[in-house]
């Protein structure tokens, strides 16, 4: 891989990073614990739940592509960076430009 796609794919998990934590802030606001002296209501209660649930969920997933945009972003400068944990191929500079964080082909990762 040549210097330069090389510092764009910094470049671009850098900005990942930073917006995953943005997002990652963003959830632990809305999946704060609801107090149970609000008077919302029996049925706005469950609604209010059941949102936090969801939003839970994805605080789990944004908080693993942080972890997983970390590990590659130290593995940059290694010789095998942007080959295919299972084949061993080269991934395409589009698939790591699209999704820095994974670390599989197209075909090895569905």
């Amino acid at each position: 891989m040549d210097e330069k796609t090389t510092n764009e794919i910094k470049e671009k998990i850098i900005t990942e990073i930073e917006k995953t934590e943005k997002s990652i802030l963003e959830y632990k606001e809305i999946t704060k614990p609801i107090a149970p002296e609000n008077a919302i209501g029996r049925i706005s209660r469950m609604d209010a739940i059941n949102n936090k649930s969801v939003a839970e969920a994805a605080l789990r997933k944004v908080e693993e592509k942080l972890i997983k945009l970390k590990h590659v972003q130290g593995q940059l400068d290694d010789k095998d960076f942007g080959l295919c944990l299972k084949c061993k191929k080269q991934i395409p500079i589009g698939r790591i430009l699209l999704m820095p964080q994974s670390r599989y082909c197209i075909n090895c990762a569905s």
